[in-house]
């Protein structure tokens, strides 16, 4: 079994962010790396004016990400069900009362981009849950 969310959940996830019409609107002004933190599991998202251009596993210190979003595996499981428990079927919900769901680095860079991250979390969302 793969580390999760696994690799063809994390594919299906990349394309249907670069297909989504939304983001494709609300994006432009989005071009950042920020990092996914699945338990131990880590991933570097680089994203190039709202399209996902390469995801990075296990990034190393040279990799620069300015901000990031870290929760254990039961967390994000919570957030991807089909009926997710309260506070967790919402992004900022869980940023703001869900303990174990942690912005890492400068909040201000993601806030600043709060609309296209908050489309890409739905995204995520609407993915469904990983198999691993």
């Amino acid at each position: 079994m793969s580390e999760f969310p696994g690799t063809s959940w994390l594919d299906r996830y990349v394309s249907r962010v670069n297909a989504d019409a939304e983001m494709g609107v609300i994006g432009d002004w989005l071009s950042a790396t920020f990092t996914l933190t699945f338990g131990d599991a880590r991933y570097a998202v680089v994203v190039d004016k709202g399209r996902i251009t390469k995801l990075i596993p296990s990034p190393r210190f040279d990799v620069r990400a300015p901000f990031g979003f870290r929760a254990p595996v039961d967390v994000w499981r919570k957030f991807l069900s089909p009926d997710p428990p309260p506070l967790y079927h919402d992004f900022f919900a869980m940023l703001m009362r869900v303990p174990d769901f942690v912005i890492e680095g400068d909040s201000l860079i993601a806030m600043q981009n709060a609309r296209a991250l908050h489309r890409m979390m739905n995204i995520m969302r609407e993915t469904g849950a990983p198999n691993a």
